[in-house]
């Protein structure tokens, strides 16, 4: 019942009582509504605001306003029938409401000057009024200070009464905005308004233009003020323009981990100014309290907001969801802050409803106390602060997981002074020291660091970021020695360390994180082109910090899912869809990589994996490039993409060429040349350099009629090219072809085409002629060398070739040979149909599978020649078996 509800809000609010005793029709609004909530709609309709042209008028207004919504919020919410969400917004929404009508009527009060007019573009100017903290988040608290910041466009004059600069035109509307929501009447005031957060705080002037607040944060503005900035939100004017000019000062567009120790510094203040003032008892800013959940949600939007554009939001809860949704945080600790927040606000109001009065602190009074255990369900005192401890403990613990630096107050690392000596060119040999952590050529590593510690690249270096290489070194010195091949797995983490110096948050990361260390030195040991890999794409480092996510086997739906959002987020930035693109394309094969180090995949699972990866690429480069295509009469291109090769064959490795071809079928008289621009575009996106790197290699000569033919083929077009003028060589290409991406409908109509292409009947002697002399043309350019297993005799192109001959000699009479399985998967078909040897087969597919382990173990060490063994040897012979079972005595075909 409303009456219940009421008096009981009555009992926990003096603010309460005391206005429905001077305003009773207050309470009479408050028992006809209460069982709604207070809307922007209701507020509109709240008087007639139009006619209040005069400030005095519309002064008294606002004020009655805000003691309905203010009835009504604390009845409400104090009866259960408002939750957090309801109370933030509405006192938002009243403060919002307020600023622009304030500034509509100071605007009248004005109206002598004239209009404010831009001295550039000669528009006509209005105010911006920036909310700032919980006010730009939205989560304002009921008796809250509102912050505010007041920007205009242009400089210039008034145009059209007594002319003034805008610089005072806007100066003097700030005033009277501040005056009309601030100044206390009879009836109280809306808000106290805050302006110190503008540049230069009480010192700097009142209202500032876009050229020179942008001038400031360029030149002058603070970490601090990135902080603050994050929830700065244009309530009135250019939303736009505001955004445009901020959001390069708050965002980096790296991942920037230096804004911990500048957030790491802000607390320590607040916790200084805390003890100082004896502030324990304060839910805000005390330890466990509502400030160090915002710091939490706030620092990882500083690091990524950048690059996860998703995380460019203004409030605390919705960021704390976001940093669950994008596994950035465990579930768990998400949801204990969100509880705590929620539980830590409800408080706050309910201080706060007490009096009116803006405070966070706990009370002192017994019958005080009493009533905020009441108010907030808990039958006594000490029952209350057993749940708010519970609740600042949780906070606190998760505030130290995400700020503790693990080298503050730590004991400097045992190799410290080895590598102080070496940088001060001490007495001591450091050789010894070296050997005996394990490296091999001791005297030489110690060359390597002493000529570090004297390179212009370390000298350089500002004096915090030497700091951290400094502590680095030590730490890593040690990890590397206890590893396979020691000195090479320093001297490449070396190379990396040097490469990203001269970006401060990348060591600022190792030093964040140093169980990163390990994990970075086991995969720079693992492999020389890994570490190359870090080196071209350091931003991966990230990748290191969670090792939850760094060995998950990928899901690839919800990947696609993420790559999507992620190119929707940058919808018309073609540029920034292409970082976009390699951004995500890197940080998967960097996570497969590290995955294939740990043991967790199989050589043909990763290629498995890495075909899909290519898969989801190409899927998201198509449909993003074709939006980007001017004059499309379809928003879903009639488009394939068909893959060959590794592609095809499902059998990519790390650094794969992708062989394509494009087909399209649609009747359009457009057709030809949209499409032709989409495959452009794409081989655009695929292989341009961009500042995150290069996405894929591509060749595009498999097409029909190669590098004279049509960048695009129709697929009846393609149908004829296959079965009338196809070369014996692209029949072979085509058992290892697989639709990728696009229409679905043309991909299964290239599938039909392969099959009946591949099903055709061919003379067995002349075709073995054919693919003999194929082969022949092939050593010519790429002689056959045992330390290739690709080009060997017995090596992977033979056992391949063997396949492919089986494939198009016998798959007329064995379609189970036009499954595109794979060489080993097939050779197994052969053998059971009896068209080859059983035991000459089973010796085929080990060497296969020999020579790409091989292959891959080769590019991961990034050498171009394998070793020579007995084994191998002995594979070659095994495969050169079966090639002379097949097309002993063939000759090549005449010319």
């Amino acid at each position: 019942m409303p009456e219940t509800a009421i008096a009981g809000a009555r009992r926990f609010s003096f603010y309460l009582e005391r206005l429905f005793q001077a305003r009773p029709e207050r309470l009479a609004e408050l028992k006809a509504h209460l069982h709604q909530p207070f809307t922007p709609g209701e507020m509109a309709a709240f008087a007639d605001w139009d006619t209040l042209d005069e400030a005095d008028a519309l002064i008294g207004a606002l004020r009655r306003l805000r003691q309905a919504v203010m009835a009504r919020l604390i009845a409400r919410d104090l009866a259960g029938l408002a939750p957090l969400d309801e109370v933030v917004t509405t006192i938002s929404d009243l403060a919002d409401f307020a600023i622009v009508r304030a500034e509509a009527s100071a605007c009248a009060s004005l109206a002598r000057y004239g209009t404010p007019t831009g001295e550039d573009s000669g528009e006509a100017q209005q105010l911006i009024v920036v909310a700032m903290g919980k006010l730009g988040g939205f989560e304002l608290n009921v008796s809250s200070d509102i912050d505010l910041i007041f920007v205009y466009p242009e400089d210039g004059e008034t145009a059209g009464g007594r002319v003034t600069s805008n610089h005072e035109y806007f100066t003097r509307l700030g005033k009277e905005i501040i005056r009309i929501i601030s100044e206390t009447t009879a009836d109280g005031l809306v808000f106290r308004v805050d302006m110190r957060l503008r540049p230069y705080g009480d010192s700097g002037p009142l209202v500032m233009s876009f050229a020179a607040l942008e001038n400031y944060l360029l030149t002058q503005g603070r970490e601090w003020e990135r902080y603050a900035w994050i929830k700065g939100r244009a309530v009135t004017g250019d939303a736009a323009g505001l955004a445009e000019l901020v959001r390069p000062f708050v965002y980096r567009k790296y991942l920037d981990y230096g804004a911990y120790g500048a957030m790491r510094e802000l607390h320590a203040q607040i916790r200084r100014e805390v003890a100082r003032r004896d502030m324990a008892a304060n839910i805000k800013l005390g330890p466990g309290g509502i400030r160090e959940i915002e710091f939490i949600a706030q620092v990882f939007q500083l690091i990524r907001g950048g690059r996860e554009k998703r995380l460019q939001l203004k409030g605390t809860r919705e960021t704390l969801a976001c940093l669950k949704a994008m596994h950035l945080m465990e579930d768990d600790a998400v949801s204990e802050l969100e509880a705590a927040y929620d539980y830590l606000r409800r408080l706050e109001h309910r201080l706060q409803y007490v009096d009116d009065a803006q405070t966070q602190t706990l009370p002192e009074t017994d019958a005080a106390r009493h009533a905020i255990a009441q108010s907030m369900g808990a039958t006594n005192w000490d029952a209350f602060m057993a749940t708010l401890n519970v609740h600042r403990r949780h906070v606190t613990r998760h505030f130290e997981q995400v700020f503790f630096l693990p080298t503050e107050n730590a004991p400097a690392h045992p190799l410290a002074g080895l590598w102080r000596d070496i940088r001060e060119n001490g007495e001591a040999d450091p050789a010894p020291a070296l050997a005996s952590l394990g490296y091999e050529d001791a005297a030489a590593v110690a060359r390597q660091l002493s000529a570090l510690a004297g390179s212009q690249r370390y000298r350089q270096l500002p004096a915090s970021s030497q700091h951290k290489f400094d502590a680095l070194l030590p730490p890593l010195i040690e990890v590397a020695g206890a590893l396979p091949q020691p000195d090479a797995t320093l001297s490449r983490i070396l190379a990396l360390l040097e490469a990203v110096s001269r970006r401060a948050s990348y060591l600022a990361l190792l030093t964040e994180y140093p169980q990163t260390l390990q994990r970075l030195a086991q995969l720079c040991s693992a492999s020389s082109w890994v570490s190359g890999y870090l080196m071209r794409h350091p931003i991966l480092l990230d990748e290191l910090l969670d090792a939850r996510v760094l060995y998950a086997s990928p899901d690839w739906d919800r990947l696609a899912r993420e790559l999507d959002a992620g190119m929707q987020e940058n919808k018309g930035d073609a540029e920034a869809q292409m970082d976009t693109l390699r951004h995500f394309q890197h940080a998967q094969v960097f996570r497969l990589v590290a995955q294939d180090i740990a043991g967790m995949w199989t050589l043909e699972a990763l290629s498995d994996e890495l075909s899909r990866l290519a898969d989801v690429t190409l899927a998201a480069t198509l449909k993003y490039a074709w939006l980007d295509i001017r004059g499309r009469h379809t928003d879903t291109p009639r488009f394939a993409i068909v893959g060959y090769g590794k592609l095809g064959g499902k059998e990519l490795g790390y650094a794969s060429d992708l062989d394509l071809i494009f087909l399209y079928d649609d009747e359009h008289a457009d057709a030809p040349e949209l499409y032709a621009r989409l495959a452009r575009k794409m081989t655009t996106w695929l292989t341009s350099t961009t500042s995150a790197g290069v996405l894929y290699d591509i060749d595009l000569r498999l097409r029909p009629n190669g590098q004279s033919g049509l960048l695009v083929s129709t697929v009846d077009a393609f149908e004829h090219y296959q079965q009338h003028e196809a070369w014996v060589w692209e029949h072979q290409a085509l058992t290892r072809a697989r639709f990728v991406a696009g229409d679905a409908a043309i991909g299964a109509r290239f599938e039909a085409i392969r099959q009946r292409v591949l099903g055709l009947k061919r003379e067995p002697q002349a075709l073995a002629s054919e693919v003999v002399a194929m082969r022949a043309r092939m050593r010519e350019s790429h002689p056959a060398i045992d330390t290739d297993v690709k080009n060997a005799t017995g090596g992977i192109i033979d056992a391949e070739f063997i396949v492919q001959y089986l494939i198009l000699a016998h798959a007329h009479e064995l379609p189970a040979l036009t499954a595109n399985t794979g060489t080993i998967a097939l050779l197994a078909v052969a053998a059971d149909a009896g068209l080859i040897d059983r035991a000459l087969a089973a010796d085929a597919q080990a060497a296969y599978r020999h020579y790409r382990r091989l292959q891959h173990a080769s590019r991961l060490a990034e050498v171009r020649a394998v070793a020579v063994d007995g084994a191998l040897k002995a594979h070659y012979r095994q495969v050169a078996a079966l090639w002379e079972a097949l097309f002993a005595g063939v000759e090549p075909p005449q010319t």
